[in-house]
């Protein structure tokens, strides 16, 4: 199978990526991707050399990508502005992004003949109090982030429905594992904790969230690409839902780290509650959550504490030390 994998550079993509290498020998991949500030080659450096993986420099809105994108099976799109305090300080990017990149992927698949398939998120959905969203859920984005990815899957199904476009769209839950870059919530919080820095929480701590370890998430999407079914939606959940402070209580226990260090800031606007999806649907597929949480975040507090050089120039970089000061008011 030869793969165009889009936003590949990134956390999921890139370990969506190794996965695949790993796990299928003869599959070709080609990385498409921008290299914006969270995109970073690092991330695959074990694989560079492979013979069934390429790396191509493009920003997925360019028109002339479709010139290299021939004789491909599946794109599959991982690209996206991501981060929702970005989007609130700076939507048109997400916007463009999001979108419109998307709509330049589902174009070329549509004039190459080859399936596509959306990577989303649950935060379409919204919030809701009690229970589960399952795939027929109307869709309620509280912010642009959202709202974007929430526009782009409705933009995968009409090119089903209209062109007949093989098509799938995975709408997971929060994912974390390494090589996440460290502006997001868990690397963020075991960075600080490492360092002996400040931990910023929003409001009052008790948003709730559902967490999903990064190689799971991969192994769902390896389920879609080769067991979906044509214009169905696949929810991937950990049925574990946990508060951010519960979570960065669990992050200072294992650093054993006092909780002193835990600092309650300014609330974001259209801060969603909770998060629950129902993944029924792609357990019949033959999937399942592999991974418990504790397991997870103990590798995951693992790798950081092993890899301080990737994530310290990061940190480092004037972008990120602007951003972070915006974001965290007290």
């Amino acid at each position: 199978m030869k793969i165009v994998v889009t936003g590949g550079a990134g956390f999921i993509g890139s370990n969506f990526i190794k996965y695949v290498l790993n796990k299928y020998p003869d599959y070709k991949i080609l990385n498409v991707d921008k290299l914006t500030y969270a995109g970073n080659l690092e991330n695959l450096k074990e694989v560079e050399k492979n013979p069934n993986y390429n790396f191509l420099k493009k920003d997925i809105c360019s028109h002339d990508l479709i010139e290299y994108i021939e004789n491909y099976d599946v794109i599959i799109n991982f690209a996206a502005e991501s981060h929702v305090d970005r989007a609130i300080y700076g939507p048109e990017l997400f916007l463009k992004t999001d979108i419109f990149g998307t709509f330049n992927l589902l174009e070329i698949s549509k004039k190459k003949n080859i399936r596509f398939i959306q990577i989303s998120t649950d935060e379409v959905y919204g919030s809701i109090e009690e229970g589960s969203f399952d795939e027929k859920a109307p869709l309620n984005p509280s912010n642009p982030y959202s709202a974007s990815k929430g526009s782009a899957d409705l933009l995968t199904l009409s090119y089903c429905k209209t062109y007949k476009l093989p098509v799938n769209i995975i709408r997971s839950c929060n994912n974390y594992g390494p090589n996440q870059y460290p502006e997001k919530f868990i690397p963020l919080m075991i960075t600080n904790a490492i360092e002996n820095k400040k931990l910023p929480i929003y409001g009052d701590g008790l948003y709730k969230r559902e967490w999903i370890y990064v190689l799971d998430n991969c192994k769902a999407i390896d389920v879609v690409l080769h067991k979906g079914k044509d214009g169905e939606i696949y929810n991937v959940s950990s049925e574990f839902t946990i508060s951010n402070i519960e979570v960065v209580k669990k992050i200072l226990k294992v650093l054993n780290k006092s909780e002193n260090l835990i600092e309650f800031v300014k609330d974001r606007p259209g801060h969603d509650r909770r998060y629950s999806i129902s993944c029924e649907k792609i357990k019949k597929l033959g999937w399942i959550p592999e991974t418990d949480f504790e397991t997870g975040l103990k590798s995951t507090i693992k790798w950081y504490t092993e890899n301080k050089n990737w994530w310290q120039k990061i940190k480092e970089n004037k972008q990120f030390l602007s951003h972070y000061k915006k974001t965290y008011k007290k």
